[in-house]
């Protein structure tokens, strides 16, 4: 597997996994279960996250400056960061920590260019 590759592979697994945790606090759905609204934006992220011809310079989708979600679907996966994106900690620290460090990484080197 390339690292493009493996980048799509964690980003996508990464928005999966918030969105599950969305739909299951929202949407009372059981675990490992993901409601008909849910399953359309999580296949919407990965459709976006395959073809974004950015995977190489950017971390993950949120720190992206070319914005490719429509404006409906970008509010929904907004949304779900918000609410999603603190409870990770919880629900995956390994993959909240190494997306608050990548996070964290990216930002300086915009900010040096």
């Amino acid at each position: 597997m390339t690292d493009v590759q493996t980048k799509r592979a964690r980003e996508k697994r990464m928005v999966g996994d918030m969105i599950a945790l969305y739909c299951r606090k929202k949407h009372r759905t059981k675990r490992g279960r993901i409601c008909k609204v849910c399953r359309e934006l999580t296949d919407y992220a990965w459709q976006r996250s395959d073809k974004c011809p950015f995977m190489e310079e950017k971390t993950f989708c949120s720190n992206c400056r070319v914005h490719c979600y429509s404006p409906e679907m970008r509010e929904r996966i907004r949304e779900v960061m918000r609410f999603s994106g603190p409870r990770m900690i919880f629900h995956h620290p390994a993959a909240a920590i190494r997306h608050l460090v990548s996070t964290k990484r990216e930002k300086k080197r915009m900010e040096r260019t």
